[in-house]
């Protein structure tokens, strides 16, 4: 999938009108891509305005637009979990696309990934979720240790957004709510996207990267405002500037 080279010429146009969110961002020295909706600190790049990408021609997208693109684009571990992504889209008949997008912003792709809340690996699996479905400590592992195995991760991620798809038939934004915040909180708000910034961030940011993994590639609209988890290793971090904000995590 050449998703770079279709962000790239992405970057040289328009994208549809109406998007308000404005979109900053760097990559810092560690390789980690940071995210937000307004300039954060003095490294926060324009990355995108309102309806428009901030470049308008190859000479002026400059290094740090270039590096977040690619960042999402290319990331090794893509490759790398294809064939759990693929295997786990055709079990739980989830698009693969949906789970990179997942993917990106639970984890940016690290397998150790751990959140302040305790949820694991690339799709950020609380181990009360994975013991709901049936994973198990044994004596060499625990819960916690499994789920940094991609292949089970990966397959367990999936296999909820099957039941919330299931759940909320036709509605991904309540699929990608009851995900981040769970489903309990998305029907204590009679089936609608929680009054969280977190939540109703991280259901714009999903749509947004699930736009751009599809085969195919609808013209993305820019409107995600993100968050950050602060764990270690390679990461999209993401932040919310809004003041309050409240951490809600599935389970």
């Amino acid at each position: 999938m050449q998703i770079f080279g279709f962000l790239l010429g992405l970057a040289l146009s328009l994208v549809s009108a109406g998007v308000q969110a404005n979109i900053y961002g760097f990559v810092d020295e560690h390789g980690v891509a940071h995210l937000a909706t307004e300039k954060v600190d003095a490294r926060y790049k324009l990355f995108a305005r309102g309806d428009a990408l901030q470049s308008s021609s190859a000479q002026v997208m400059d290094a740090e637009r270039r590096d977040l693109l690619r960042y999402l684009s290319r990331h090794p571990n893509l490759k790398k979990f294809e064939p759990f992504l693929k295997a786990a889209s055709k079990e739980f008949a989830v698009d693969t696309a949906l789970l990179k997008a997942v993917m990106a912003a639970e984890s940016g792709f690290d397998p150790d990934a751990i959140s302040p809340k305790g949820a694991v690996g690339l799709m950020q699996i609380m181990p009360a979720t994975a013991e709901r479905y049936g994973l198990r400590a044994d004596q060499q592992k625990s819960i916690e240790e499994k789920l940094t195995d991609p292949g089970t991760n990966i397959r367990l991620g999936a296999r909820y957004l099957r039941d919330l798809q299931r759940m909320f038939p036709d509605q991904q934004d309540l699929v990608l709510a009851s995900y981040n915040a769970g489903e309990g909180a998305v029907q204590q708000y009679k089936n609608t996207i929680p009054p969280y910034p977190e939540t109703r961030n991280y259901v714009q940011l999903v749509t947004q990267i699930y736009q751009w993994y599809q085969p195919t590639p609808a013209i993305p609209r820019l409107k995600a405002s993100v968050f950050s988890t602060g764990v270690k290793g390679k990461r999209l971090s993401m932040t919310i500037p809004a003041k309050g904000a409240k951490e809600n995590k599935l389970d």
